[in-house]
C-alpha cells in the first residue's frame, strides 16, 4: 500500500517540518491511503499532517478514519475546523461519530453544524440506537414516473454530485412515497423521450426506518445490493443506505459475537484503546460466573466421595471426561451460533439441528470412546497400573467418554436456540459456559457409569 511504503519519508518530512512539500505531495493521495497513513503516524503528528490537506480532501480523509482517531482529531483542532469538517461530512459517517461521544459533546459539535445539517443530524439521531434509521443518509436521489428520460438525466446531473450514490435512482410519487428504484444504466440506455414509467416494473426492496441495523445486513446479503432506501411505516422515502455502513455494521456485530464466544461481554471500544481497567470489568463478571459454575465440580466430585475413595484411580481419568465433554460442547456451540447469527439456520430448524447433533455426537463418541479404551489396553500391557480389573474399567471410561461427548453435542447445539428462542443473544451461550455445563453434568455420567460397571469389583 502506497502510505506503508512513504511512510518513513513522510516521518522524516514531519520531523524537518517541510510542510509545503508535505502538503504537494500528500493533497494527490486517495482518502483511504491517506486515513492508512494518519492512523500509523505518532499521535502528535496526526494534527499536523490533517492540517495540511485540502478542505474537500480533509473531510474524505476523516470519514475513512477510526472513530477513536477522529475523536482524537477533533480535540485537537480548532472549532472553526471542526465546524468545517461536520459540515461537509455525509450524514451517516457524522451520526456513527456523535455515537461513539457522551451526550455533552455531541450537543456542543451539533451548533457547529449549519441550521440546514443540525436539522439532518438531530432527525438522524433521533431514531432509535441500532436502528436502521441511524445508518441512513438523505444524500439521494430521486425522480418522478412521469419525468422524460432526459428531464431526469439533466436532473441527476444538477443534483447529484452530493449524492451518496448514483448507480440506483430512486422514483417516488407527488407525496414522496417510493413506489420504485432503477438502476443508472437503465435510464443510459433508453430513448430521452421514454418516461421513467416506462421502464418501472414496481419491484423493489426497501428498508424500514426502525428496522434493527441487523436486518439491513441479511437484506443486503439476500439481494446483493450496493444502496438500499429506506422508508417509513407510510411508505415515504427518508433516505438511503449504502453497503459499506452495513459492511461496518457486520464487522461490529461478527466482533461481538466472537467477544461473547470468548466468554467476554462486547467491548464499546478497541482492543488496543479501550483502559485496562474497563476491560477487568468486561472480562471478570463472566470470569465469576463461570467460577461459580465450576463450585459444582467439587460438589459433583464430593457426593461421589465414596465411589472416589474405593477406587482412586477413577481420579485419572477425571480431565479427560470432562474435557472431552466441555470440547464436543464448545464445537458444537460454535457452529451453532456461527449458523444462527448468518441465517443458516431458523428456530423453526430446531429439530433438524438435534437430529444433526446427535449423529455427530455418536460419531465423535464412538471415536473417543473406542481412543480411551484403547489407551487403557495399551496400559494394561505396558504396566500393571490398572490392576486386574482393567477391562471394566476401560469399558468405563470409554462409554463415559460416549456418553459424555454426545450430552455435550447436544448441550452445545440447543442452548444457543432456546436462548435465541428466549429473546437472548444466542452468542451468550459460549464455549466457555458450554464447558462449565458440561464439566459438572460430564462428572455426575461418568460416576454414574462407573458405578454401574465397576459394582462388585473396584466399588
Amino acid at each position: 500500500m502506497l502510505s506503508q511504503l512513504l511512510q518513513p519519508e513522510i516521518i522524516e518530512l514531519l520531523k524537518e517540518r517541510k510542510l509545503s512539500t508535505l502538503k504537494e505531495v500528500l493533497n494527490d493521495w486517495d482518502p483511504t491511503d491517506l486515513a492508512t497513513l494518519i492512523s500509523q503516524i505518532p499521535e502528535k503528528e496526526r494534527v499536523i499532517l490533517f492540517r495540511l490537506l485540502k478542505q474537500d480532501l480533509a473531510t474524505d480523509t476523516f470519514e475513512f478514519l477510526e472513530v477513536e482517531q477522529q475523536i482524537e482529531l477533533i480535540k485537537a483542532m480548532g472549532n472553526g475546523e471542526v465546524a468545517s469538517i461536520l459540515n461537509e461530512m455525509a450524514p451517516d459517517d457524522r451520526t456513527a461519530l456523535f455515537e461513539e461521544l457522551p451526550s455533552s459533546a455531541v450537543k456542543q459539535l451539533v451548533r457547529m453544524l449549519s441550521a440546514e445539517e443540525r436539522k439532518v443530524a438531530q432527525t438522524l439521531l433521533g431514531y432509535p440506537e441500532d436502528s436502521v434509521g441511524r445508518l441512513m443518509t438523505p444524500d439521494y436521489i430521486a425522480v418522478k414516473s412521469d419525468w422524460t428520460i432526459a428531464e431526469s438525466l439533466k436532473y441527476i446531473r444538477e443534483n447529484g454530485e452530493d449524492s451518496e450514490t448514483l448507480n440506483i435512482i430512486f422514483v417516488v410519487d407527488e407525496k414522496g412515497k417510493l413506489i420504485d428504484d432503477l438502476k443508472i444504466r437503465e435510464l443510459i440506455f433508453a430513448e430521452p423521450d421514454n418516461k421513467i414509467s416506462d421502464l418501472m416494473d414496481e419491484n423493489f426492496v426497501a428498508l424500514h426506518v426502525k428496522d434493527d441495523q441487523e436486518t439491513a445486513v441479511d437484506v443486503f446479503k439476500q439481494y446483493d445490493r450496493i444502496a438500499l432506501p429506506v422508508i417509513d411505516k407510510n411508505e415515504l422515502l427518508l433516505g438511503i443506505v449504502t453497503v459499506d455502513d452495513v459492511l461496518d455494521v457486520a464487522e461490529e456485530e461478527a466482533t461481538e459475537d466472537i467477544q461473547k464466544i470468548g466468554g467476554v461481554k462486547a467491548l464499546e471500544e478497541s482492543y488496543s484503546t479501550i483502559s485496562i481497567f474497563q476491560m477487568m470489568k468486561k472480562r471478570a463478571g463472566w470470569l465469576s460466573i463461570l467460577f461459580i459454575g465450576e463450585l459444582f465440580t467439587a460438589s459433583a466430585m464430593g457426593y461421589f466421595e465414596i465411589e472416589i475413595s474405593k477406587a482412586i484411580i477413577l481420579v485419572l481419568f477425571v480431565p479427560l471426561i470432562i474435557s472431552s465433554g466441555g470440547n464436543s460442547g464448545s464445537q458444537a456451540s460454535t457452529l451453532v451460533i456461527r449458523a444462527l447469527s448468518v441465517g443458516e439456520i431458523k428456530l423453526s430448524d430446531w429439530f433438524f439441528v438435534m437430529k444433526r447433533e446427535i449423529i455427530s455426537g455418536i460419531i465423535l463418541g464412538s471415536i473417543l470412546g473406542i481412543l480411551g479404551f484403547i489407551r487403557i489396553l495399551a496400559g494394561n500391557f505396558t504396566s500393571d497400573i490398572f490392576g486386574i480389573h482393567w477391562f471394566p474399567l476401560a469399558l468405563t471410561v470409554s462409554v463415559s467418554l460416549f456418553s459424555v461427548v454426545l450430552w455435550g453435542t447436544l448441550a452445545g447445539s440447543m442452548l444457543p436456540i432456546l436462548l435465541k428462542k428466549l429473546g437472548a443473544d444466542p452468542a451468550v451461550a459460549s464455549a466457555p459456559l458450554v464447558a462449565t455445563l458440561v464439566d459438572v453434568t460430564g462428572l455426575v455420567i461418568y460416576f454414574s457409569v462407573a458405578i454401574l460397571f465397576l459394582s462388585g469389583t473396584l466399588l
